[in-house]
């Protein structure tokens, strides 16, 4: 089962969260390596770790004593799809302001 968009935007609203997706955006790391990054709390980053698994943009696997995090690209996915729609429209105010700063000129 998906998340909503409008989940995943709320999950994403909080800027610590969008962090961690930045540093997860190369490859897995553990939490310890967040922690250093991020200048918070463990359990500050478990928590926000914990909110992002649960709306299924990061999972988990066990490496000996570790737990090691990746970003789950299909709910960003779905979220680029539904704003595609959005970014269309923006595509075509750029097109008609271009045209009239271009009839301007002339």
């Amino acid at each position: 089962m998906s998340t909503p968009a409008s989940d995943v935007i709320a999950v994403l609203a909080e800027p610590n969260r969008r962090r961690i997706l930045d540093l997860l955006k190369d490859g897995e790391r553990p939490v310890g390596e967040l922690v250093d990054e991020l200048g918070l709390t463990q359990p500050a980053v478990s928590k926000h770790l914990r909110t992002l698994r649960d709306a299924g943009l990061v999972e988990a696997r066990a490496d000996a004593q570790r737990r090691l995090y990746r970003i789950r690209p299909e709910p960003l996915a779905e979220l680029d799809a539904w704003l595609a729609s959005y970014r269309r429209l923006w595509s075509v105010s750029l097109d008609r302001l271009d045209r009239h700063l271009e009839e301007g000129a002339s």
